[in-house]
């Protein structure tokens, strides 16, 4: 994890661009020596996206089993999954 102060994304920003294409990790800006922001690359942002969105969908499905929904046998889920991530 990184940590800078905000003038380094103007000032680095081709660095700090490079270190979180490389690393997929974020960087936390500060401003005035408190937390203001986070730089990530946009595949970092992506794929944060998609497995929260994954995440929701399997509570929801889980939810709803508990609720009585239908089950799922372990082929069904692996099927569901591969539509739901694009594989």
């Amino acid at each position: 994890m990184e940590i800078k102060p905000s003038t380094a994304l103007r000032n680095q920003y081709n660095e700090l661009s490079d270190y979180c294409k490389r690393t997929g990790e974020p960087i936390f800006l500060t401003k005035n020596g408190e937390g203001d922001g986070v730089y990530m690359s946009i595949e970092t942002y992506n794929r944060q996206q998609k497995e929260t969105e994954l995440m929701v969908r399997i509570l929801e499905v889980e939810l709803a089993r508990i609720h009585g929904a239908k089950d799922f046998t372990v082929q069904e889920l692996d099927e569901n999954l591969k539509k739901i991530l694009g594989i």
